[in-house]
């Protein structure tokens, strides 16, 4: 049976909940950020966008690009309470939900509908009870799997709704960069251009012994093989938790000193708790990873006795575990921060905490 699925996004979220609430702003550039004037963006509007600025960049740059930045703190109460009724919303015309942040989520409406113009409709209501209900906007695409409908939710931004039809797919990911596939990060992405690969086309004019050879023996190479057939047999997994939430930042120079690692850390944890507010967790246990400029990896991790979601909490935890021997004398390409142990916040929050001690990392 052919799956009917909409993915909603929700426009500049944090940002539209802060523009909304003072409409003075409403043609200034606005960025949310963790701390005032400290940290990395979170999220930024449309207007700011214009000018560069974009989510995780540190707030000194995008002041830089932007004097005239308007910086809001974070209201993370308000963003949640807000999305409890987006969530509200969804809802009412499915209970097959895959919540993916505060402001998105799959749906599958496959049950509720025959065609894609019925999940059309689907969307079209469910943006205008959105609008009317919180008075934002949101971004939704419509396809026949996720991968598709992801990808035609971020076409026409802000307030677009895209449908992808089975006869459209083949051209429109033969022009997609292989950066917008689905698992492509700028590592992979430097892999497959290195291999002459750039485009949907380049990528499906190659064999999957082509690409098993090119990215290894995991489950990349078949599943980038699949879509670039526009193939994506994922369901849409209702109420998943998630295991661990991280961030990882590849460097165009390589970083040979502990002091050079430790100022990249803020930007890094900045972006892993803004992607824990926006799912809703807290974790218990920080992972440092390290790739070597031989692409070598390493990892440290340590659990604490609290529950971490503050970027400043978790820069700390890190922070222990880059010691100075981890250098070992060689350079750093790579720079990664995740949590796991995760719990919704809430439940966390109902077991009080206490302050943090470190045992010996692992």
């Amino acid at each position: 049976m052919t799956r009917l699925i909409v993915h909603v996004d929700m426009d500049a979220f944090y940002a539209s909940i802060e523009v909304r609430d003072r409409p003075e702003l409403t043609e200034e550039p606005v960025a949310v950020i963790a701390t005032a004037r400290k940290g990395a963006v979170m999220t930024a509007n449309y207007v700011a966008r214009k000018y560069g600025v974009r989510s995780a960049m540190p707030v000194h740059f995008a002041l830089r690009r932007c004097p005239g930045l308007v910086l809001i703190p974070q209201r993370m109460e308000v963003y949640r309470a807000v999305s409890v009724r987006i969530h509200e919303v969804f809802a009412r015309y499915t209970d097959v939900i895959e919540p993916l942040a505060l402001d998105e989520a799959y749906l599958d409406v496959t049950r509720e509908g025959r065609t894609l113009a019925d999940a059309e409709e689907k969307a079209h209501l469910i943006q205008a009870d959105i609008l009317a209900e919180t008075g934002l906007t949101c971004s939704a695409g419509v396809a026949e799997n996720k991968f598709l409908a992801k990808l035609a939710s971020g076409m026409h931004k802000p307030a677009g709704l895209t449908v992808i039809r089975p006869g459209e797919v083949d051209a429109l990911l033969a022009a997609l960069p292989v950066e917008e596939f689905h698992g492509v990060g700028p590592v992979i992405a430097g892999k497959l251009r290195a291999g002459g690969i750039g485009t949907g086309a380049e990528l499906r004019a190659r064999s999957l012994p082509d690409l098993q050879a090119l990215l290894g023996g995991g489950k990349l190479a078949p599943r980038l093989y699949d879509l670039a057939r526009g193939v994506d047999e994922r369901p849409v997994e209702a109420h998943r938790e998630a295991q661990s939430i991280g961030v990882e930042h590849t460097f165009d120079e390589d970083r040979t000193t502990r002091g050079a690692l430790l100022a990249e850390l803020p930007v890094v944890t900045a972006e892993v708790a803004a992607r824990l507010s926006k799912r809703g967790y807290v974790g218990r246990t920080v992972v440092l990873k390290l790739r070597y400029e031989d692409w070598t990896p390493v990892t440290r991790r340590r659990t604490v006795d609290r529950h971490l979601g503050e970027a400043g909490e978790i820069a700390e935890v890190a922070a222990s575990l880059l010691t100075p021997d981890l250098l070992a004398g060689q350079g750093v390409r790579l720079l990664g921060v995740s949590v796991i142990n995760l719990v919704r916040r809430g439940e966390a929050e109902a077991r009080g905490g206490a302050p943090l001690r470190f045992p010996p990392p692992t």
